[in-house]
This record gives C-alpha cells, structure tokens and sequence, in this order.
C-alpha cells in the first residue's frame, strides 16, 4: 500500500486512499424480515416484517424519508386519529404519539405539508426540516361540508404536481335506487345522488377553508374510491371503484346468486377532468368484457350499456373491496415493479354461494403509462389462513400502501392495526 501510495501525485495517493478505505468498510446489513414472513406469502426472493401494531383501524399511511410513518386510524384512539411511528434500526417501528382529533381514511403529503382527511373535511399539517407535524393541535382547514350519509363515507385523498388536490365522495347508495337495496325498486331518475357524491371532487392546496361547492367535480360516476394515486408517468389520476351489490338479491329474475357472487367488476380507471364512469346507470361484466345497462335503468344482464361512458383501464374480480392503489417508483423491486400498480385488497362480504375473496396485495402491471398484461397475487395471506379467507373471517385486512424512502413497500391492515414492510433481498 504505502510504496503503490508513493507512486502518485499527493492528491491521486489521498484520493486512493480514501477509496480503499470505504471499499474496506462493510455495508449497511439488509433487514431481515421476520422468520415466517410475518405470515405473508410472497414471490421468490421477497421478504416481510411487522413494523408496528398501532392498536387501531390503520386506513391509509405514509412514510417520510427519514423513515417517520404516519397512519391514519379508522377511528381515533385515546383522542389520536393520526398515529406517528418512529422507526428504528431493525426495520421495526415504535409508536411515538399521535394528533388529530377525528377518525377517516386519507393521509398524504407534499409541498412541506402532511394532509389528512376526516369523512367531512381535509386538514393539513405544517412539515418541519426533520419531516415532523409542528402545528398538531391547529391545523389548517382546507375544505369542509364535504357530504356524508349513512354508507361509503370515507374521503379518500390523493395530490397531483401543479397544486390540485383530489377527494372521493362516494355515493349513498348502492345502485340509486327509489328505495335504497330493495328488492325490485327501480332507480330514481338523472340519480340526485351525482350532484354532491358518487365522484372526485378537486380542489386547490393553496386556498382555505373550501367548501365542497367551491371544489370542481372532476369525474362523477363512480359509486366508491378508497384507493386512488397520482400516476407520474402518465400524468395522470387512477382511482380504483367498488363497484355495486346485490344484482341476484334486488333482481333474482335476471341474475343467478353465483352470477352476482362474480359481478360486477371491481374497475380501476384513468381518469381526466370532465369523466363519468356510468355509476349508477352501467356497470363492468369482466367476464363479457363489456359495459352493461344496470338492472334499476331498464337492464336485464345482457343488454350492453346505453351511453357514452368511460370504459376501465383494467377490470377485477367483484366484491374484493380495492382500497388501496399506489404506483411504484422505487429501485430496490425488480424492474418488472417500476410503475407498476398495487392495489390492497380489503376482501369480500357477498361473495356467497361462492368463498369469499380477496384479503391480498395484487400487482397489476403497466407499461408506458397505461396497465400491459395480466394482474397477479402479489401478497397473501392476511386473512392467516385459506378457509378464513373463504369464510370472510380474515385475521388481517389491507388497506392503505405507502413507499418507503429504500423502495419498501408498506401496507396497513385497518383489521387489528398491524403495520407491514415489504423487501426485495434476493442477490
């Protein structure tokens, strides 16, 4: 070493010097996941590990890129609906206290800000250098009045890069009918519903205090979004639907209970300013690939829809309950999952005659902006067991996914509370 050193410049011999020295430095360990995969089932060469347990209905959640979490709880706890988790040198997280008064579903951040939504309104937090909340007890509110009835009351969230924020309002109802999942009523005429709900309302981050009629309803026709994402690629906004109930149950003439336990399609669409994706008058049979009439408008199974309504970018078994979407921009997945789509699978209630489903994390492919290819289980077993799964008496529920700062992938589970970390560790 020192007469190789002596053979050099001054400055190339410390330049060397300093490069043998951090080749010889051993690098960071890889996390190691937990010994079963914290129950997970997963691709070859993917590991899990249970980050926390937040004691709550975790909806959705971010991760900051220092690593600090914020989930947003159901329900507040202990009079926390938002709960912070420091995270540590195992990959583990603690729970380091928590803010926010009421319960929801949203929570993102940008612009120096952490936003978060209750089922009426949307908050945001001021962001300090180390990425922590400083005004906990006095947000700033960004829109309130936003609707709520007695079902799909929660507002789901997402930003877009030129300062437009976006909110789920989903419909109250299941198919707008005169009398709401009654057996043959009929569906009220150019559906109410649509003037306030059943869409995404945007509005702008830099103004306060809105009101939804200060918003612009920028897509109308969709029953219920819980998951939804900006996708940089395209540009674009994708939101995942719920789509309706019941067809055997309102309508026993026209549907067989095995029909209706696969119908409809749960959609995922993209969407721009101006879209109506035919909620309540259509809906998707992924199995004709085709926009149907509903049942409650003159529909009868096989009469194609009538209208111009947008058609979705990828379709999904029925009654799964998507509610969670986030594109992967990270590099430590293999290049199959660069912007790509999860999707965070809630599971079924009314699958019946057929096993209840979903209770899984799906990874849809995308290429050039727009879904390519077939879907696959990327992530299962939270249910703990396949017969808990067919029965609906799932352990574990996805939510919400966030990205972590190394390409991790987190997903909440909105069940018992519990917060998991995906990685890729295969050489």
């Amino acid at each position: 070493m020192n007469s190789f050193s002596l053979r050099l410049p001054l400055g190339a011999a410390a330049i060397a010097g300093s490069l043998l020295l951090y080749a010889s430095r051993p690098t960071a360990p890889r996390l190691a996941p937990d010994p079963d995969n914290a129950g997970l089932k997963l691709p070859a060469g993917f590991g899990a590990l249970k980050v926390a347990e937040t004691g709550g209905k975790a909806r959705h959640l971010v991760v900051m890129p220092n690593g600090l979490i914020y989930v947003k709880l159901n329900s507040a706890k202990d009079g926390k609906g938002i709960v912070v988790l420091k995270p540590g040198a195992d990959g583990r997280a603690t729970v380091a206290g928590g803010f926010g008064s009421y319960g929801g579903t949203g929570i993102a951040t940008q612009g120096g800000y952490l936003y978060a939504s209750s089922d009426v309104a949307v908050y945001r937090y001021k962001l300090d250098g180390q990425d922590q909340v400083t005004n906990q007890s006095q947000p700033e509110l960004v829109v309130h009045g936003l609707k709520k009835e007695n079902e799909h009351e929660s507002k789901s969230i997402a930003l877009d890069p030129t300062g437009n924020l976006y909110v789920n309002v989903g419909a109250y109802s299941n198919a707008c009918q005169e009398k709401d999942r009654e057996r043959g009523s009929k569906g009220m005429p150019n559906c109410p519903i649509l003037d306030s709900a059943g869409g995404i309302w945007q509005f702008k981050t830099d103004r306060l205090g809105q009101r939804e009629q200060d918003g612009t309803r920028y897509a109308t026709g969709l029953r219920n979004v819980v998951g939804l994402d900006w996708n940089k690629q395209d540009n674009k906004l994708f939101v995942m639907q719920h789509g309706r109930d019941q067809l055997h149950d309102n309508w026993p003439a026209l549907y067989g209970d095995k029909e209706s336990a696969l119908l409809p399609a749960e959609c995922l669409y993209e969407l721009s300013a101006g879209a109506n994706a035919g909620w309540p008058y259509v809906y998707y049979d992924q199995q004709k690939k085709q926009l149907m009439q509903g049942p409650e408008y003159g529909g009868d199974g096989k009469t194609p829809a009538k209208g111009n309504y947008l058609k979705p970018a990828a379709a999904y078994p029925g009654h799964m309950a998507p509610n969670g979407l986030l594109f992967y921009t990270g590099s430590m997945f293999p290049a199959k999952y660069r912007n790509g789509a999860f999707i965070a699978f809630h599971g079924s209630w009314n699958r019946a005659p057929e096993p209840q489903a979903g209770y899984f994390v799906v990874f849809q492919p995308f290429k050039d902006g727009q879904p390519s290819g077939q879907w696959e289980v990327f992530a299962d077993n939270f249910a703990g067991s396949a017969a808990k799964a067919a029965s609906g008496r799932a352990d574990h529920r996805p939510c919400g996914l966030a990205q972590g700062p190394d390409g991790s992938l987190y997903v909440s589970d909105d069940s018992k509370g519990t917060i998991y970390r995906i990685m890729y560790n295969a050489k």
